[in-house]
């Protein structure tokens, strides 16, 4: 049995602006309250406020999908999974090499 989506289109006529709705006003009010008494900086507008939060997003979210880059979907476990032993410890080597980094100096007296 298929499952129908005719109502997805109209949750996301109502959500969507809704959201940007809440969200400049989350971060106008915000920012009015505390920036301005803080820094001495200008209040902003419902508009700014909305462009401050899609600078945001676009600066620090992704535009689409969920997530993050993919080597920090499952850390850095996904990697070292497919090296060989002899990788692994190389890798380890060279690990342990940097962060000891000054710690020869340290050593001798």
């Amino acid at each position: 049995m298929r499952r129908k989506w005719y109502w997805v289109v109209p949750l996301a006529m109502i959500a969507i602006p809704l959201f940007l709705f809440i969200g400049g006003e989350v971060v106008m009010r915000l920012w009015n309250w505390l920036l301005p008494a803080i820094f001495g900086w200008h209040q902003i507008t419902f508009w700014q406020a909305l462009g401050i939060l899609v600078l945001a997003r676009i600066l620090f979210g992704r535009l689409g999908g969920h997530g993050g880059p993919p080597f920090r979907r499952d850390g850095f476990r996904g990697p070292c999974r497919r090296l060989s032993p002899e990788e692994r410890e190389k890798f380890r080597n060279a690990m342990r090499e940097g962060f000891e980094f000054g710690a020869s100096e340290k050593a001798t007296p």
